[in-house]
């Protein structure tokens, strides 16, 4: 039985930061792809189509938010799990990362076994429909809280 490696698409300027999630998630079993800045991520993805994206947001050139609606884009039918793995961690950054699509924030230093678990259980419901009722990823996550906190 064969069984298939999810790719992983890893873009963050800081080369050793990268590397290292990079390396990480090769080791826990995962097909990876690094690469430091917006476009040689978007140049990747025409021979390396992600089943999820681990973006730095504050990238020279091209922000992680910008990166992540042309993948969106990109792959309209089936896009890729989106996660941030940025120092922001802030309400504004959140609101700006549910705007860009993406389903999953990382403060670093993010935890590494945190990452991979997230990976591993985001992929899946990635290529599922959400539950009706139930937006995905971070915008639902975002609205049940804003109802939460609207409630007190």
């Amino acid at each position: 039985m064969t069984t298939t490696k999810h790719r992983v698409l890893v873009v963050d300027d800081n080369q050793d930061a990268a590397t290292t999630m990079s390396e990480l998630l090769s080791a826990a079993g995962f097909d990876v792809k690094t690469c430091f800045d917006g476009p040689s991520a978007l140049a990747a993805t025409n021979g390396f189509r992600p089943d999820a994206c681990v973006l730095d947001i504050n990238m020279p050139g091209m922000t992680g938010y910008d990166l992540a609606r042309q993948l969106r884009e990109r792959f309209p039918d089936r896009p890729p799990l989106f996660a941030t793995m940025t120092a922001y961690g802030d309400h504004t950054h959140l609101e700006r990362a549910v705007d860009a699509g993406f389903d999953l924030q990382f403060t670093k230093p993010a935890d590494p076994g945190e990452v991979i678990e997230q990976l591993r259980d985001g992929i899946p419901l990635a290529e599922a429909e959400p539950p009706a009722g139930r937006e995905p990823g971070l915008h639902g996550l975002l609205t049940r809280l804003i109802g939460m906190w609207s409630k007190k």
